[in-house]
């Protein structure tokens, strides 16, 4: 697969839910700490050989760190900001009308934002601000502000079967359970010991979490006896910045980190790691998973340089 470069730092890449060829990139300058920022959307080349396609790209005055596609609209797709909004744009729709609306609710840096897979209309961010909230695109204001973390919210994520359940990941070092029918969180897991930079729900057990850590560990867990992990996968040399389990394999997920590796692991066996990839020359925090296409993967890193490929094979192979 041929590589795609960015003029800014990669933070964020997902895989559309409605064309297997298509991805977007979320990029910040100068590292994220100030600057503009931009949203990528890709199209994967014909052949090999050919380069990727640019189908549209997105300035923003602040950096971008996540971006979500829509589940419900194949042209939309919504970008965290560093400036506190959420932006919401419209592919059909020529640059000069985009974006569509923005959000600005989050009193600082936007860290993640998530669709919901089951409820399609609705979708949540999370921020630096130590809060969570639920939106809708039908509103010009959030439902609900969630504020029990202690400290940023770097990851939020619906659960993939349970319309009202998501998981949140916080620097106060706990991954919290939450139901949008409850006034609080209906579960707390001293997850780490060092922040959690990333959760992400397993696609096959909907009671099963992973966490990634600054203290260099992905940990699994089973929220029906969550006072143990069930794996500690340990081989990351820094901070995990970001956890995805496969969307077709029960025990597979992938991992990046801040040691410029991107780690394939099968938490079931006992040798858990079964791949590591060392493409990136920069801080790795971006992987993602194609639902569409089995064992296509895609990173983004610090390097200002995106990835796609398929699994086992080298990432940097032309």
């Amino acid at each position: 697969m041929p590589v795609f470069k960015t003029p800014f730092n990669g933070y964020s890449v997902k895989f559309s839910p409605f064309y297997e060829s298509r991805l977007a990139v979320a990029t910040a300058q100068n590292f994220g700490i100030l600057g503009n920022g931009r949203v990528h959307i890709l199209d994967l080349p014909p052949t090999p050989s050919s380069p990727f396609v640019e189908l549209a790209s997105f300035d923003t005055a602040d950096g971008v760190y996540d971006v979500a596609w829509s589940e419900s609209h194949d042209s939309l797709l919504v970008a965290a900001v560093a400036d506190g909004s959420l932006k919401i744009y419209d592919l059909s729709l020529p640059p000069t009308s985009n974006p569509i609306r923005s959000l600005h609710e989050h009193s600082r840096e936007v860290q993640s934002v998530d669709y919901n897979p089951v409820r399609r209309d609705s979708f949540i961010s999370s921020s630096w601000d130590d809060s969570i909230k639920l939106w809708t695109l039908d509103r010009p204001t959030s439902i609900r502000s969630f504020q029990e973390h202690a400290y940023c919210v770097y990851a939020a994520v619906w659960n993939p079967r349970h319309a009202d359940v998501f998981a949140s990941a916080s620097g106060d070092c706990t991954l919290r359970v939450w139901d949008v029918r409850e006034p609080g969180s209906t579960m707390v897991v001293a997850a780490h010991e060092f922040e959690i930079l990333s959760c992400d729900w397993n696609k096959y057990d909907d009671c099963v979490i992973a966490t990634a850590s600054v203290d260099k560990s992905v940990r699994v867990w089973d929220i029906r006896t969550y006072r143990t992990p069930l794996a500690v996968l340990n081989g990351h040399g820094y901070a995990v910045r970001k956890v995805k389990f496969s969307p077709h394999n029960r025990s597979f997920l992938m991992s990046c980190s801040y040691d410029m590796t991107v780690c394939a692991w099968d938490y079931m066996v006992e040798d858990a790691r079964i791949g590591q990839y060392g493409h990136h020359t920069e801080f790795a925090v971006g992987v993602d998973m194609s639902v569409l296409v089995e064992g296509l993967i895609a990173s983004t890193g610090w390097d200002e340089l995106v990835y796609v490929w398929q699994y086992g094979t080298d990432p940097r192979a032309p």
